[in-house]
């Protein structure tokens, strides 16, 4: 099983609103930011999709805050996969700011070829065998 660290992210000052925290739509970036590096860890990253045809949007996501987080705060940020099939895969992403938890996330997302569903173990068994890897059985 192939181990990813945690995905860092220090808050920019713009990410921040007028009380100074964190505004609750960076996280969802933050996750994007995240799945990239995860991707990119995995020798697979979403130019080489995308240069061959397949996008991968999202479908459903789910976010839940814990705590607050401010300007230079480091977030280190988790990506594992919580289930794939062969048409879609969801993340769960844990988001920490010195050990403490302050985000907790879901996203969905599918797998997408000239507008049309494309299975990932068929299309790209190279990838498809890489998430597993590093997937908990």
């Amino acid at each position: 099983m192939k181990q990813i660290q945690p995905y860092k992210h220090q808050v920019k000052y713009y990410e921040c609103d007028r009380m100074g925290v964190t505004h609750h739509s960076n996280y969802i970036r933050f996750m994007e930011e995240a799945r990239i590096y995860w991707m990119d860890e995995l020798g697979y990253g979403f130019e080489r999709m995308e240069a061959e045809g397949v996008v991968s949007p999202v479908v459903s996501l789910s976010i839940n805050y814990k705590r607050t987080t401010t300007f230079k705060d480091v977030i280190e940020i988790e990506v594992l996969v919580d289930e794939m099939s062969d048409l879609k895969i969801s993340f769960k992403y844990t988001m920490k700011v010195g050990g403490k938890l302050v985000c907790t996330a879901t996203s969905t997302h599918c797998f997408i070829e000239a507008g049309k569903p494309v299975p990932l173990a068929t299309r790209f068994p190279e990838l498809y065998r890489a998430i597993v890897d590093t997937c908990v059985r």
